[in-house]
């Protein structure tokens, strides 16, 4: 399986522009006055831990001093009052995976309207449109993130041709009314649309829990014994789905196919236990995320969303360095 690079062309030519727009004396002056604020999903995630690095990488090259505050779990009632306490500081920009696509609007719309310039990575609110005029939840300056439709496709795609287009699949998901996994969900069920043969079963939702979501698989499979394959629409979903293939004694059996790239997803998709994992680019949304924040506070024009790519990771490539670079930094 090759390296796929999806939605980078907007990404690199913003990249290329805010070079560009760094030479200017002003910018070099303005620099030492921007405070950006990112605000993950959780702290603990080593999706975020990797975005966090990009982040820091690209507020070092700019001179801006990179505030990262977040909860300890992916939920609207810790990261709330983080994001009020990092308003409450007046940070120049704030960079936030949102954890709900309501319930986080009205605090940031606060933070908006105390002046601090808001963009959203990896999730987004209300319908993840933003600058059109329409919906309470519009105000957002950009996204940047991951086509998250497009990878539920992907990994439909590739959950089919692994159990030869016939069977019985479920998707492994966090909780309804998360962008992203939900953007996955809708991509996968897409794809498997177009394979006759095969029957997605009801989602699962295991609230961001290993444990949950491999007692899930184990039950599923007791009701349903001719279970092929399963889709983990995150990193926890899918690392707790293996894990229930692995207690089940169905390895190899039970195709996994993981969205997203822990450090464990080498030793797994080396031991057959998860068949393909597709792993977002979280160092080039955090770089992006705050490249981005320093064009809006120092003048320039932005692009309203950036994607960023994906590396699709197989036993056939895992032992490639260009493609290990891409496994979550812990």
């Amino acid at each position: 399986m090759k390296l796929a690079r999806r939605g980078l062309v907007g990404a690199v030519a913003l990249g290329l522009g805010l070079v560009a727009g760094l030479a200017g004396p002003a910018s070099v002056a303005a620099a030492d006055k921007v405070t950006i604020a990112l605000i993950p999903g959780l702290t603990t995630d080593a999706f975020y831990i990797t975005m966090r690095k990009g982040a820091q990488h690209a507020a070092d090259a700019i001179g801006a001093e990179l505030i990262f505050q977040g909860g300890p779990d992916f939920n609207p009632t810790t990261q709330v009052p983080v994001l009020n306490a990092v308003t409450a500081r007046q940070p120049g920009a704030i960079l936030i995976a949102p954890t709900d696509k309501q319930q986080l609007i009205a605090p940031l719309k606060q933070a908006h309207d105390a002046g601090i310039k808001v963009i959203t990575v990896d999730t987004f609110i209300d319908d993840g449109q933003y600058q059109d005029g329409e919906g309470a939840g519009d105000f957002p300056l950009s996204y940047i993130a991951s086509d998250n439709v497009l990878g539920g496709k992907m990994a439909g795609h590739a959950l089919a041709k692994s159990v030869g287009g016939k069977g019985k699949v479920y998707v492994s998901n966090v909780k309804p009314g998360i962008s992203t996994t939900d953007q996955r969900e809708e991509g996968f069920k897409l794809a498997l649309a177009e394979y006759p043969d095969m029957e997605v079963l009801e989602t699962q939702f295991n609230d961001d829990d290993a444990n949950k979501a491999a007692s899930q698989l184990q039950a599923v499979l007791a009701r349903t014994p001719d279970l092929v394959g399963v889709f983990g629409a995150n990193l926890f979903s899918a690392i707790g789905a293996a894990d229930g293939v692995k207690a089940a004694g169905k390895t190899g059996t039970v195709k996994v196919v993981a969205f997203d790239a822990p450090s464990r997803i080498v030793d797994d998709i080396k031991s057959g236990l998860i068949d393909l994992a597709i792993a977002q680019h979280p160092a080039e949304i955090g770089y992006y995320g705050v490249m981005t924040a320093y064009a809006a506070l120092t003048g320039q024009s932005i692009p309203v969303a950036v994607g960023t790519g994906f590396t699709v990771m197989d036993a056939a490539n895992i032992d490639d360095p260009e493609i290990q670079k891409f496994v979550y930094a812990e």
